[in-house]
């Protein structure tokens, strides 16, 4: 059996959001980050929402995209509340809106609620020409739930759905990665988000089916690859 070509560093970057949503973030972290995105060329900075504006300032003209997040950490705002915050979020600079389901709903069984919270941000996004990924907090569900939550995105009409918030034990995993790839077929993308630190993880999780991944060891990350 042959051994799957690596990616070259320049590959890896165009699939990274480059992240900072650590709540002690400040202005010059944000400012930090965004000049490592365009340096590195970065698929997106993902920042949270009160750094939207500031994140699109800094990057336009650059190619990479100002990514934002909405229900973020926990997932238990609102339809409502996640849909505003995607709407602000885009009308501050985003393209791409994570955002997080309402897991209790989902491991209550009320599947309706889960469908309609994603595709409120999902109608939000695509109004606007945004990118919406779901995340599906994968560490607080049985393999059953993440299939379901899976399903639930696709029926919803989002773009990707993500692995984890990073806020919570337990990131991306292949096992994780390779599941959700095999619910939504090829047509929408997979994101591996939560404890990526090195090129080895990443190779891994890309070649498990992610086409986009979340960390904060970006530069890191593109260290380790192949020069």
């Amino acid at each position: 059996m042959s051994t799957p070509p690596q990616i070259t560093a320049s590959q890896l970057a165009s699939m990274i959001d480059h992240t900072l949503l650590r709540p002690e973030a400040t202005p010059d972290d944000v400012a930090k980050l965004c000049e490592e995105a365009r340096e590195y060329h970065f698929a997106t900075a993902c920042v949270n929402p009160t750094y939207v504006r500031l994140a699109s300032e800094l990057l336009h003209g650059s190619g990479v995209k100002v990514c934002s997040v909405a229900g973020f950490p926990l997932g238990a705002s609102t339809s409502e509340t996640k849909a505003f915050e995607a709407r602000k979020a885009i009308e501050d600079g985003a393209q791409e809106v994570d955002m997080v389901i309402n897991v209790g709903a989902l491991k209550a069984g009320d599947h309706k609620q889960v469908r309609t919270d994603i595709a409120g941000v999902v109608e939000v996004c695509h109004q606007a020409g945004a990118a919406c990924k779901v995340i599906i907090e994968a560490g607080l569900l049985a393999n059953e739930e993440k299939r379901r939550a899976c399903e639930l995105a696709k029926e919803a009409g989002a773009d990707f759905v993500k692995t984890s918030t990073g806020f919570i034990a337990g990131g991306a995993t292949v096992e994780d990665v390779a599941l959700m790839r095999s619910v939504v077929g090829e047509r929408m993308g997979v994101k591996a988000s939560g404890g990526i630190k090195t090129y080895e993880q990443a190779r891994a999780l890309v070649e498990a089916g992610a086409t986009r991944l979340g960390a904060s060891a970006g530069v890191a990350i593109l260290a380790g690859a192949p020069k």
